[in-house]
């Protein structure tokens, strides 16, 4: 949610809200971490970012972004509206890869879905509760607390996957 007066690191991406109340802290982190995610794909083509750098996995930069699509859908469309919506790009997970769908629209779809889940969340209080869809917790109520939580986590865990991908495709470290 970054604007004008938003301070930004030297690479663009918002710094953290650093004291003050608890939602605004929370949805700064995770803007943080989206903006990392978005970082890390910058300046390459779409060749590189279907490269599987790290050893034997099948892992990708694009497979991450789907992935990171997914969750925002699964998350705030699924868990915290209740809706019943498909997938974003025709598997429940997103890693898979379609040689037609390059890395643009990936992201375009990834920010549609953020922005979207921004949308849902907006009128909600911390406190609201929305239900666990799918895997060992299906039906498990969450509050958007959690809910922002734990994508923090997601985001976090996957960045440093995404830290890996990067260096490995063009030496490319930090942030």
């Amino acid at each position: 949610m970054s604007d004008e007066t938003t301070p930004t690191l030297p690479d663009g991406r918002p710094i953290p809200v650093l004291t003050g109340d608890e939602r605004p802290m929370l949805e700064s982190w995770l803007d943080f971490h989206r903006a990392t995610l978005a970082l890390k794909c910058a300046g390459l083509d779409d060749a590189q970012v279907r490269t599987a750098s790290a050893g034997s996995s099948e892992l990708t930069l694009l497979g991450l972004v789907q992935h990171l699509a997914e969750v925002e859908r699964t998350w705030f469309q699924r868990v915290v509206a209740g809706l019943d919506v498909p997938p974003v790009f025709d598997t429940e997970n997103g890693y898979v890869l379609d040689p037609a769908r390059g890395l643009d629209e990936a992201l375009g779809a990834w920010r549609e879905e953020i922005a979207r889940g921004r949308e849902l969340c907006a009128g909600r209080s911390l406190d609201d509760v929305g239900r666990i869809t799918v895997g060992p917790m299906t039906g498990a109520e969450v509050s958007v607390r959690w809910v922002l939580i734990h994508l923090i986590e997601e985001y976090a865990r996957h960045n440093g996957h995404a830290d890996i991908l990067r260096e490995g495709i063009d030496g490319v470290t930090g942030a």
